[in-house]
């Protein structure tokens, strides 16, 4: 009788029997930090989800699976270079390494934390991984859009994903209720749990709606979204890492700008007066112009990397109605 058998998986299994032998003689931090950083270099490994080199992927690696601060010193860091590590975690930092390395897995979903606005978060597969450049404007308030005096209080995160950008906002802004909206009912139980952890329940409060459809009659001072933008060429293209991530938290239409045109049509009823729309788009800038025709919209500055955030007011999108109207 014959049986068949997938090639690939032999060839799989052979390889993970050899990267179990070689970590055999490992024995201190450092053994263990040396052997991530070669076996990421060796299967190419993409950093992209908060770092963007093999040396700090892999300290941050073995620092999160020994349990140790990732804000120890280059001093401290030396002084415990040298420790042995125990057998329980030498079983932890070969699962990590081979999933990391050879299953191409995103460190934050083996961790199950990403750090946000300086903050850590938990995040899993159900969310996609926080790397928005919001954080900047967060910190500087919105500057120059918001005016200096005006502290807003009612909040809307669209797309809250993991509800990181919800929470810093309410922790920026303390008087603040924000409401972190998604489509996705997975989504929003990371994001509640997110929410329970900093103890923010009665401030961030997260509602399913598709878009702004369960938020009739519901006004805010500040708008932020971070919908889906990547086109359907980048999404072909995509590295494997993200391809662990939800594909309904990337991908919007051929430009990337479908759920994009649905919150421009629909924000001016939902903003009080005086009221901002900030909206990420990220690499889908490049098709803003042909999408969005000649709307006058500000495309924030960012000075610690990032790009393709745009700014709007109330009064903007009001003016400009009628081009709005018209958008497909």
């Amino acid at each position: 009788m014959t049986t068949n058998v997938d090639l690939e998986d032999i060839d799989m299994e052979d390889m993970h029997n050899s990267f179990i032998a070689e970590t055999q003689a490992l024995e201190s931090v450092v053994d263990w930090l040396r052997f991530s950083i070669s076996q990421m270099q060796r299967q190419h490994v993409y950093y992209g989800h908060g770092t963007d080199n093999s040396w700090d992927e892999a300290m941050h690696l073995v620092l999160a699976a020994l349990e140790l601060p990732l804000t120890l010193s280059d001093k401290q860091i030396r002084l415990l270079s040298k420790g042995k590590v125990t057998k329980k975690e030498s079983e932890t930092l070969r699962a990590w390494i081979w999933q990391r390395a050879y299953q191409q897995v995103p460190l934050p979903y083996i961790t199950h934390t990403a750090w946000f606005a300086e903050k850590p978060f938990y995040v899993d597969e159900r969310v996609l991984i926080p790397r928005s450049p919001f954080a900047e404007l967060i910190d500087k308030n919105f500057k120059p859009y918001l005016e200096k005096q005006f502290m807003p209080m009612s909040i809307l995160d669209m797309c809250t994903g993991s509800g990181c950008i919800a929470i810093a906002l309410a922790i920026q802004y303390q008087g603040a209720t924000v409401d972190a909206v998604d489509i996705d009912t997975d989504a929003l139980d990371v994001a509640s749990l997110n929410v329970t952890n900093y103890q923010l329940e009665d401030r961030v409060y997260p509602i399913q709606s598709n878009v702004f459809d369960a938020l009739s009659g519901q006004k805010y001072d500040l708008i932020i979204a971070n919908p889906p933008y990547v086109d359907a060429e980048d999404m072909a293209d995509l590295p494997e890492e993200y391809h662990h991530e939800p594909v309904n938290a990337l991908a919007s239409g051929d430009d990337g700008l479908d759920l994009t045109v649905e919150i421009v049509k629909e924000a001016a009823e939902h903003l009080n007066d005086n009221g901002w729309l900030f909206v990420e788009v990220g690499n889908s800038e490049v098709h803003f112009a042909q999408r969005f025709g000649s709307l006058e919209v500000s495309w924030c500055k960012l000075r610690r990397g990032g790009s393709g955030i745009f700014a709007i007011s109330k009064q903007q999108l009001i003016d400009q109605l009628d081009e709005i109207e018209n958008l497909q």
